[in-house]
């Protein structure tokens, strides 16, 4: 009877090495119908297709996918030293997703040449292609957690059996208890630095503000509930990970989405859509939660998304929603002024804002 470890492990295979074949047969298979209407019914063109389509994912998955996958298991050569960045992801992007993407665009050069317009690709570059990727995401996301059970190393944050009250009080420092003892001993009092065991005086230097603090005494309620509200405050790792993973990749949807419009797809602005959204998903090379995603986001999305849906908009009308526009803006602006600007010495001033 195999455990529970091995039948996670195959169905996590399985399930990668089929979003690696699937979108390439599929999206080949629409290829081969193409040439064959373009051609006037040429079963030949159609089946030599269909035949290089089954050579490729043959030797990708001999040659490439099996080696690539045997090494990081076995944790030999560099693959061990690898913690900023995922291969099974680059791996991935570089044998099925480029793929795709090349045929679409070829196909879109067939029909343009050849004055015909029979496919669009309309569905498969979002719902497959992209679909596929985000389940090979989501699976190397999920690999340390468990499928079943709680999660490991969940944090049960308000989650008890009732109401919780929280009593905060401020502690003296060191040096504030010392200055006590002394002034005990000589009969002083203490100055209006320190009085009451708490500093007075200083908290209106906090940050710039001018906030006198009026208790020294602070209760935080922590409201949770057991029974049928219970479900209501739970949290799970596990679901917030594949919300967040779709999240991640929502403005690509919506810039796939534009590129299977017909007056886009039939006009030379479909190369920069799907070369610009294929850069955008070297972002998944990078592993969740590093400081690189940041910059990677705005260099290789936000900031190219806006310029390329600015001019679509100028070349075609709102092909594209304004808020998405509008979402790359704010972002964009906000990296420079809140990493950038912010250090300057000009905004580090108290009476700036």
């Amino acid at each position: 009877m195999p455990s529970v470890k091995t039948v996670k492990l195959v169905f996590y295979e399985v399930l990668q090495f089929a979003c690696l074949c699937v979108p390439i047969f599929v999206v080949l298979q629409r290829f081969a119908s193409l040439v064959r209407l373009v051609r006037k019914g040429d079963t030949t063109a159609y089946w030599l297709v269909v035949a290089g389509s089954i050579a490729y994912v043959t030797s990708v998955t001999l040659l490439v996918w099996v080696p690539v996958k045997f090494f990081i298991f076995k944790q030999r050569g560099f693959f061990k030293e690898i913690t900023n960045w995922r291969p099974v992801t680059l791996t991935y992007v570089l044998l099925s997703t480029l793929p795709c993407f090349a045929i679409v665009l070829a196909s879109s050069k067939v029909q343009a040449e050849t004055g015909t317009q029979h496919d669009v690709f309309t569905e498969l570059p979002v719902s497959l292609v992209l679909f596929a990727l985000i389940c090979v995401d989501i699976v190397e996301r999920i690999r340390p957690f468990s499928l079943k059970g709680q999660a490991d190393g969940l944090e049960s944050d308000f989650v008890s059996s009732g109401p919780v009250l929280t009593h905060l009080e401020q502690v003296s420092s060191v040096s504030a208890q010392l200055q006590q003892a002394n002034g005990s001993e000589n009969g002083s009092a203490l100055g209006p630095e320190v009085k009451n065991g708490s500093v007075q005086g200083r908290w209106s230097d906090v940050d710039g503000y001018n906030t006198p603090r009026s208790s020294s005494r602070t209760y935080l309620h922590f409201h949770s509930y057991s029974g049928s509200r219970y479900f209501f405050w739970v949290r799970d790792p596990r679901h917030e990970l594949f919300l967040d993973t779709f999240m991640f990749w929502l403005d690509t949807v919506e810039m796939l989405r534009v590129g299977g419009v017909r007056e886009i797809f039939y006009s030379g602005w479909i190369f920069p859509v799907y070369i610009l959204v294929f850069f955008s998903m070297l972002r998944v090379v990078v592993i969740p939660n590093s400081p690189l995603l940041a910059s990677l986001g705005v260099l290789s999305q936000e900031l190219p998304f806006l310029i390329l849906r600015i001019c679509l908009i100028g070349v075609f009308g709102f092909v594209t929603p304004v808020l998405y526009v509008m979402k790359n803006i704010l972002v964009c602006l906000m990296f420079v002024y809140f990493l950038l600007l912010t250090k300057l010495k000009i905004f580090s001033r108290e009476t700036m804002f």
